[in-house]
This record gives C-alpha cells, sequence and structure tokens, in this order.
C-alpha cells in the first residue's frame, strides 16, 4: 500500500524540506523495512526461543511472547523512516502500538495512517498522534495500561522522567538514540526483542526405563 503511494509521500518529504533525492532514498528504505520486519513475522520465535536442557523429568521451553500495549515517542527528525520503523518492529512482535509522530514534520504520519487504514493490519494494533512530546510523554510514562515506552531521543532528563514514572507499574522502557535510521543499524530482529517478555513453561514427562520406569 505504499508503494502504490510512493510518488504522494516523495512530495510530501519535499515539502518539509527534504531535497528530492532524500525523499525518494527515505521513502524507498521505508518500504524496505517493512518488508524486512514483514520476513520476520513467523521467524523471531524460532531465534529467539529454546529448549532448555533440564536434570528432572521435564521438558522445558523459554518462548518470547508480547509485552502488549507499547507507547512511542518516535524519531523527531524524520518524518517517515523513524515512524515507519517504530511501529514495524512493535507489531511484528504481536503488540499493539500508540505511537507519537514528529511534531514539525507530522505530513507524512497523517498519511501513514491512512495507508495501514487501507491496508490488512487491524484495527486498532496501530494508533498514531500527532503533538508535542513535551506535553505527552509523561503520560506515556504513567499510564496503567502501557505495558512498555518507547523514546527515540538523546534528552537526559525526559529520559529520566520516563523510568521514574514508568515504575509505577514496571513497565519496560527502551530508549533508542543515536540511531540513523536510514541505515542498517535501524533494523535488527533484536529490536523486536526489546519488546518481547521471555515466558519459560514446565511440561512434565513420565520417565521411562531404569527403576522408575513406568510402562
Amino acid at each position: 500500500m505504499l508503494e502504490g503511494r510512493k510518488a504522494q509521500f516523495i512530495e510530501e518529504l519535499v515539502k518539509q524540506d527534504v531535497t528530492k533525492t532524500q525523499a525518494q532514498k527515505e521513502v524507498i528504505v521505508s518500504i524496505d523495512r517493512l518488508i524486512y520486519y514483514a520476513g520476520w513475522c513467523d521467524k523471531y520465535e524460532q531465534l529467539f526461543g529454546t529448549v532448555n536442557p533440564v536434570a528432572s523429568s521435564h521438558f522445558n521451553f523459554s518462548v518470547p511472547e508480547p509485552t502488549g500495549v507499547v507507547a512511542a515517542v518516535a524519531p523527531q527528525d524524520t518524518s517517515l523512516i523513524g515512524l515507519v520503523s517504530v511501529i514495524a518492529q512493535t507489531i511484528a512482535g504481536a503488540n499493539t502500538c500508540i505511537v507519537l509522530a514528529s511534531e514539525t514534520k507530522p505530513l507524512c504520519a497523517v498519511s501513514f495512517a491512512e495507508v495501514i487504514n487501507s491496508s490488512d493490519v487491524p484495527g486498532g494494533v496501530i494508533n498514531i498522534l500527532t503533538g508535542k512530546p513535551s506535553e505527552l510523554f509523561s503520560h506515556f510514562a504513567s499510564h496503567m495500561d502501557v505495558n512498555a515506552v518507547m523514546y527515540c531521543a538523546d534528552d537526559g532528563p525526559i529520559q529520566k522522567e520516563i523510568q521514574q514514572k514508568a515504575a509505577g507499574n514496571i513497565k519496560r522502557v527502551l530508549i533508542y538514540k543515536d540511531i540513523n535510521w536510514l541505515t542498517g543499524k535501524g533494523q535488527s530482529p533484536y529490536y523486536i526483542l526489546d519488546s518481547q517478555e521471555i515466558k519459560t513453561t514446565w511440561h512434565p514427562i513420565e520417565n521411562i526405563g531404569g527403576a522408575t520406569g513406568g510402562y
């Protein structure tokens, strides 16, 4: 859906003080990023899950499970690629997300919401807000129905306040700073893992053979 509206997004990026060459690159990388994370959706559990060796009569499995609701302040210096990256890594791990778009460059975020609405993403999975991070980050951090909060900037006092307020319901805090989202460093299956909880299950099995054989 994003690729079908490529020309529109390039035009919108140019209106937000980006050169046409840079705009073309940002749109192409954004499309590729969605494809990248789509490819991980049915693979990350096999990568990060494991069967643990134990000394008792059990199967012991550790598997990643979604944290739940992730509230994110998207990178503020980009209009599209930062927003797409934050959303993609969050929903690839089966979480829902509430994302605050760039305060000064919100145009592509509004158009991307239209792309999501016309795609097959279920309603309520992705929620995009526009506004001021200075007014909203504290609500993200303190809201009791949010399970993790993501902050994509390098503001020390805000990071500290988020961590303090997140302690109210022991939500996970994810800080991403100094990341060039247009490069390969802007994508990784480990970003999916950041918003996962590792759950371990013990399944009893019957000993067979020896003095305690059950058959």
